[in-house]
């Protein structure tokens, strides 16, 4: 039996993972999933994810569409959270699994080798087996605890994403309670990028609430470059 090719011994896509966008229509102050998206994409999000746990699989691919158009136009990946149905659709770049989701392993070999895919993982352990199974990137989650995921498992703290980010060649992005004011530690932790609920969804203004966290990450990105400290910051 061949042995599975893992995200480092393949052509793996070359992403930003700087500020990671991950949509939420209940925290969205009742604004359109698209409006929200083409404001943080105005405001220099790099990557947008597409979660939608309630309402009918044709709606999550009309949505998913438009908003897999939006991205496409503004050249940012676009993600869709555990629904690899729907990411298959829409053509979208990728799709993103949780540890009670689809395996990892049979993720990739549905999605294909050109497609990214991204994994959640709590513990350094978890993040070793999703880069075996062909992970391109890792969501550290949570970091912080926070309301948007009520059955999150108990966050890692910074302490913990440091440790999860030593533990694999791979990207992590840190997930979980990020917002301006803490956003520079996870990069200054190892972390390749923030990804962002509802920081930016239940701004007043998405565009402004983006372009202020991008200057945040952006600083702490050149802070670690100078310092000889980054990792897998940045484009891949």
């Amino acid at each position: 039996m061949c042995a599975s090719l893992t995200s480092t011994e393949r052509a793996a896509p070359r992403v930003d993972y700087r500020l990671y966008l991950v949509t939420d229509a209940g925290l969205s102050r009742g604004r359109r999933t698209a409006e929200v998206v083409r404001a943080a994409l105005a405001g220099g999000v790099t990557m947008v994810q597409y979660r939608e746990k309630a309402g009918s699989t044709r709606l999550m691919i009309e949505e998913a569409r438009e908003l897999a158009a939006l991205c496409r136009a503004a050249g940012v990946p676009f993600i869709v959270n555990d629904r690899l149905d729907v990411a298959l659709a829409v053509e979208a770049d990728g799709v993103h699994v949780g540890q009670d989701d689809m395996p990892a392993s049979l993720a990739r070999r549905l999605v294909g080798m050109g497609k990214i895919l991204g994994v959640s993982a709590g513990s350094p352990e978890e993040a070793r087996q999703a880069e075996a199974d062909g992970a391109d990137y890792v969501g550290a989650s949570p970091v912080f605890a926070t309301p948007t995921k009520a059955d999150a498992p108990p966050p890692v703290g910074v302490e913990g994403l440091g440790r999860l980010a030593a533990a694999v060649r791979i990207p992590v992005v840190a997930i979980g309670g990020i917002n301006a004011g803490n956003a520079g530690a996870m990069i200054a932790a190892g972390a390749a990028g923030v990804a962002v609920v509802s920081a930016l969804v239940s701004a007043a203004d998405v565009r402004e609430a983006a372009a202020s966290l991008r200057r945040v990450v952006d600083a702490a990105v050149g802070a670690a470059r100078g310092r000889g400290e980054a990792r897998r910051v940045g484009k891949q």
